[in-house]
């Protein structure tokens, strides 16, 4: 029996599922597997307020058009709760940005309930 042929199959099946994970990988990077059409937007925080309802808070787009929009996504619907002007981004030590890291979502509600410290909570 000639043992070169199931050898090279052998080979063949390794090289094969080697390629599956790489080409999986390729293929998240590039426009055709969707990685293109984000564009300019980008999650910048996440709120479960139930199983089913969150607050989210995402950015979307570029240089001064840029702008934050406040959205409340249930199942069936995402409903458009507030648009803010983005926080000024700081640049950490390790070099990367920091989208308002000096003030948090409460504090930006809280002085726009008209809390002037920020704080939220009933007198």
């Amino acid at each position: 029996m000639n043992t070169a042929m199931p050898m090279s199959a052998l080979l063949w099946f390794a090289a094969i599922v080697v390629m599956i994970p790489l080409a999986l990988w390729l293929l998240k990077r590039t426009p055709l597997g969707g990685a293109a059409s984000v564009g300019g937007m980008r999650s910048i925080s996440a709120m479960p307020l139930s199983n089913t309802q969150r607050l989210l808070t995402v950015e979307v787009g570029q240089g001064d058009q840029r702008r934050w929009l406040v959205l409340g996504v249930t199942p069936h619907t995402i409903n458009l709760l507030h648009t803010l002007e983005p926080a000024p981004e700081v640049v950490t030590p390790a070099g990367a940005t920091v989208p308002g890291a000096a003030a948090s979502f409460a504090q930006m509600l809280g002085r726009l309930r008209g809390h002037p410290s920020g704080d939220d909570r009933a007198p």
